[in-house]
């Protein structure tokens, strides 16, 4: 039986927030109908699919009213962020603990877990190992395999690719596009390439929550061109109308990055990595599943100054593995050298290195926006706090959120301020892990603009990234990640062309005859 959602009346306030989030917001949901909520970082979409499910207010405490509401019975919630999702501490544990509530005989449960993993695109020898050994976008698999065991009428999936890589975010695409043909399907992303055929319906919110339109596609995007600009949302060849406004990407690029590698590098070696291995966390407990086998392997690589190198490769191959080991957060072994020291610990790099996590959480040591973003400053015994403080907040879109604590932000909003206090101080290296994940255009191009200006003054950028885009427009090098080894390190053309990653042709949207 196909199901529907709506709520009419919506009013919403988060606690320090200047303004009340929704304001007599109605919003309604037919049966099968397919529906990707758009709108700039911050304006709603999140909390209104919490709202729909009566995840606010039954399990998150939030102030809301309402005249109507109508909550589906049967529904599945992919997050954004994975680590909330899970019930279990084991892969195989937490697909169990889903069939065990939808009544499955135990002798069926191994083979339907195999097939729920395997139809989210995570390949496992052996299921039962821990969640937290997963890399993030392996744990964002596990999320969407056990929320498709669930079965659900209605699906509300909230950035579900967010940390996938591109084949990882064309399986899983496939895959929903395959089960949910008689669902209700919400959906709120970023990647709007991969599922703009799927929709049938595209609503488009401003900053404040409020809905400037609500339609067909094609018409969406045609009508409402100049507003998806003006907030800076993504629509199909954005990329390609930033860079055409972007004199300082044509300079360098012109259609595609050049053989030549050009950056604005000292020449001066900044790091070299020579038979470097990084390790799993060690625990004094015995466990089989921790390993002395080291989960990267770098056998001579030199970084720069001045450099933009882009970390890629499939999920779990590695990447935030090296960026940790680089920050000596894991145990290391080899030879490492930086700013012509040699590492053995923390404290020989955090003196001149920044590390921006891939879960933004895991950095926020204080109580308030505010406070986060002045942490850095007065640790580094900055004058005028209050105004550098107040100038880097609003430089990353957040001023009027600084009495709010960082854990009611949006993911896209922590995203921002994490990135944010990375840059109180210019630090030689910068190691970022997937920073503009989460993020509408305009803050993507922000974010990325910040990072160019530090290299430009010899800042050297080292980042995880999916986005083939940064690859393209920003990036001077690529470091290519698989199984745990260095396999590739390139120019960025060079990469793009031997992954077949060539250009498309911006897509065109015009309003449909009626």
């Amino acid at each position: 039986m196909r199901t529907g959602t709506s709520v009419s009346g919506l009013r919403l306030k988060f606690a320090g927030a200047p303004s009340l989030q929704f304001h007599d917001l109605s919003f309604a949901v037919a049966p099968g109908e397919k529906i990707l909520l758009l709108g700039p970082s911050g304006c709603g979409k999140s909390t209104l699919l919490q709202v729909l499910t009566g995840l606010i207010p039954g399990a998150i405490d939030v102030p809301v009213r309402y005249d109507h509401i109508d909550i589906p019975t049967s529904w599945g919630y992919v997050f954004q962020d994975p680590d909330t999702q899970f019930c279990m501490p084991f892969v195989d544990e937490e697909m169990a603990f889903v069939l065990e509530n939808l009544g499955v005989p135990r002798e069926e449960m191994p083979a339907r877990i195999r097939e729920g993993l395997t139809k989210a695109g995570l390949a496992l020898d052996d299921a039962h190992i821990p969640i937290q050994s997963l890399s993030q976008g392996m744990k964002q698999r596990l999320a969407i395999a056990s929320v498709l065991a669930l079965q659900p009428d209605v699906l509300f999936l909230d950035e579900p690719t967010a940390l996938l890589d591109p084949e990882g975010t064309r399986q899983v695409w496939d895959t929903m596009k395959n089960v949910s043909a008689d669902k209700t399907v919400l959906i709120v992303e970023h990647k709007i390439d991969k599922v703009i055929d799927f929709v049938d319906r595209v609503v488009l919110f401003t900053y404040d929550g409020t809905i400037l339109a609500d339609g067909d596609p094609n018409r969406v995007f045609a009508d409402y061109a100049a507003a998806l600009r003006e907030y800076g949302i993504w629509y199909p060849g954005v990329w390609d109308d930033y860079a055409a406004g972007a004199p300082q990407l044509t300079a360098r690029i012109s259609g595609q990055i050049s053989s030549s590698g050009e950056h604005e590098s000292s020449g001066q070696e900044l790091c070299v990595l020579q038979r470097f291995d990084g390790y799993p966390y060690r625990s004094r407990q015995p466990n089989p599943y921790r390993s002395r086998q080291p989960k990267i392997h770098i056998e001579d690589a030199r970084v720069g100054s001045g450099e933009w190198i882009a970390v890629v490769g499939d999920n779990g191959a590695g990447k935030s593995t090296l960026l940790q080991a680089m920050m000596q957060l894991i145990p290391t072994s080899g030879d490492y050298t930086f700013l012509q020291r040699r590492v053995r610990g923390f404290k020989d790099v955090s003196a001149g290195a920044a590390y921006v996590f891939q879960n933004p959480e895991m950095q926020f040591v204080t109580n308030s926006v505010y406070e986060e973003a002045a942490f850095g400053f007065r640790r580094h015994g900055q004058p005028d706090v209050e105004r550098l403080t107040q100038a880097l907040l609003s430089d990353f879109g957040l001023a009027d959120l600084k009495n709010q604590h960082p854990y009611q932000l949006s993911l896209g909003q922590k995203r921002r301020l994490s990135v944010a206090t990375a840059m109180v101080s210019q630090e030689r290296l910068v190691l970022l892990d997937e920073p503009t994940f989460g993020q509408d255009a305009a803050n993507t191009f922000a974010i990325l603009e910040k990072l160019e200006a530090l290299r430009r003054e010899g800042t050297t950028i080292l980042m995880v990234t999916h986005d083939m885009e940064i690859v393209r427009w920003f990036a001077t090098r690529v470091w290519l990640v698989e199984r745990g080894e260095l396999a590739m390190d390139a120019d960025p053309g060079a990469y793009l062309r031997s992954a077949g990653l060539t250009r498309q042709p911006k897509r065109e949207f015009v309003q449909p005859v009626v």
